[in-house]
């Protein structure tokens, strides 16, 4: 059963005149070490791009929740994660983690499904959570 839906755009020249305005100041605020480490592996030309496809997929989230950043839920609350066969996904947190837990219906649990893209100057993310019977 589908809980919720969200998609995001971002434009990857507003993150990199962020990201050379503010620097360390913005990332540290909005992403998450995990997220931070990544972006920060890849090379100059990729940064910014992997900031604004994880940024993009903060926001989608936020929509799949039915909150958006309100109620509880922050950008930290958000991080993007990757399992060990690489596909995206989400390490939630705080109130990201609590209104998802309202969310889920008795006997099921939550699977959230990311997919992030680019293709400069854009990045996109899209975001489904589905209830699914728990094992």
């Amino acid at each position: 059963m589908i809980l919720g839906i969200g998609n995001d755009l971002c434009d990857i020249r507003r993150i990199e005149k962020t990201l050379a305005r503010f620097g360390e100041r913005f990332t540290t605020r909005v992403f998450t070490e995990i997220e931070r480490a990544k972006a920060e592996r890849r090379s100059p030309e990729q940064r910014a791009a992997t900031y604004a496809k994880r940024f993009a997929a903060k926001e989608a989230c936020a929509k799949a929740l039915g909150t958006g950043f309100a109620n509880g839920v922050f950008l930290k609350d958000i991080g993007v994660v990757n399992l060990a066969s690489g596909q995206p996904t989400f390490a939630l947190t705080g109130g990201a983690a609590r209104r998802l837990a309202e969310m889920v219906p008795a006997g099921q649990t939550a699977q959230l499904l990311l997919t992030m893209t680019d293709e400069p100057p854009l990045a996109e993310a899209v975001v489904v959570i589905q209830a699914i019977p728990a094992a």
